[in-house]
């Protein structure tokens, strides 16, 4: 069964790579992917599942699904297609989608004879914005409450398993005041950009005093119209970032007090609240890991394991690692080292070995959900293994 699967990713990985080049030419930023989510699917329609577009309260979210005749474990393969705001494709999601898709479809070749569901959830916004990050959704409205394990892979500059990342909660800050001459009458006027001035400050001097898994990073995105009118309304946004959510949590209480505090000062109103999903950290499962390590070794790959401690940056797909086990490994699509979210990693989104990924990654991800179906000890051993990591989180 694995040598059909793999033979069909042979037979379709021409139109996938097609896929993966038509998203790369037309990138679309979170909530506005409408040509990637009408593209892939449509391929999943055609691939013979159920399809359904506007989930989860994303317009250009989508599930596709295949049931087989016989009982059997729900597997879900992750699909993000969305691109970085005024880059482009620079951190390979146009091969994203187009990989767990062709997983999908490989595995359906097989699904009915050893029994399951095999589904795609397509995600948008997972580098965030209008309504980013949907795993987040896909998790808070139930789509995986019946799912037993999660699978993707994502481009980058090495074969490494699945790496932690950092909790991150996106917020507005915004403060209103009120306008006055500032010459002729600023005693009447309450500055709403002083507030966030010392909102920001006060987040500069957090940082001295917080784990060194804490990140805290943000822009002023309104401060005024005129420098002769005391600003009735200044607003910024910050990404607040913490490995595990109680400790996200307490940064988050931290900063509103900052807030609270600046409002104080200076008798504005101030505010903060989320400006898209909270993104919650990745709870690795080393024993799902392996089954995707020893598929990928069978395909004439070695995959490493990341010496990150904590995690550098944040991906939604830790929404979903939170609530059942979940693999993203990374796959190389470059030639060594190479800076994402850059030109660099752009042109590797579209290069040979880029395109090249789409079946090695449809390969090893179908083969490893393969595995899982046929031996549902070894599903139980990664859903305790799993159990076990995300109570132990809570705990810390």
């Amino acid at each position: 069964m694995k040598k059909r699967i793999c033979d069909y990713v042979d037979s379709q990985a021409a139109l996938y790579r097609q896929i993966a080049l038509e998203i790369h030419a037309k990138p679309e930023v979170s909530n506005h992917e409408f040509f990637a989510c009408e593209r892939l699917s449509s391929q999943m329609k055609a691939e013979g599942f159920v399809v359904r577009v506007d989930v989860a309260g994303h317009r250009t979210g989508f599930t596709a699904c295949y049931q087989s005749p016989k009982p059997g474990p729900v597997l879900v393969f992750l699909a993000e297609y969305d691109a970085l705001a005024g880059l482009g494709h620079g951190c390979g999601h146009n091969l994203f989608g187009p990989t767990s898709c062709l997983a999908a479809a490989a595995l359906r070749q097989v699904i009915d004879e050893v029994g399951g569901e095999v589904r795609v959830y397509g995600t948008p916004g997972e580098e965030g914005g209008e309504n980013g990050s949907a795993k987040g959704s896909f998790v808070r409205k139930g789509f995986f409450r019946d799912a037993d394990a999660a699978l993707c892979v994502h481009p980058g500059d090495q074969y490494v398993a699945t790496t932690r990342s950092l909790a991150c909660a996106p917020v507005d800050i915004e403060f209103w005041g009120r306008p006055a001459h500032a010459a002729s009458a600023p005693e009447k006027g309450i500055n709403a950009l002083d507030a966030l001035i010392l909102t920001y400050n006060g987040i500069n001097a957090l940082r001295q005093h917080v784990t060194e898994d804490v990140r805290i990073h943000g822009i002023i995105t309104s401060g005024g119209q005129a420098p002769n009118i005391v600003p009735e309304y200044a607003a910024g946004k910050f990404f607040l970032r913490a490995a595990t959510a109680p400790g996200l949590e307490n940064v988050y209480q931290r900063v509103e007090a900052i807030v609270a505090g600046a409002a104080a000062m200076t008798g504005a109103k101030g505010r903060m609240q989320p400006s898209q999903n909270r993104v919650e950290n990745t709870v690795p499962t080393p024993a799902f890991d392996a089954v995707y390590a020893r598929n990928f070794q069978l395909l004439g790959r070695d995959l490493g394991v990341s010496d990150t401690k904590v995690g550098i940056g944040s991906s939604d797909v830790g929404n979903v690692s939170q609530v059942i086990p979940t693999i993203q490994p990374t796959i190389c699509i470059t030639d060594g080292p190479t800076p994402w979210h850059s030109e660099a990693s752009k042109a590797a989104s579209c290069s040979e070995k880029g395109l090249a990924s789409i079946a090695l990654g449809a390969k090893a991800l179908a083969m490893t959900a393969l595995d899982l179906i046929l031996d549902p000890d070894l599903l139980h051993t990664i859903q305790a293994d799993h159990a076990q990591r995300v109570a132990a989180q809570s705990a810390d």
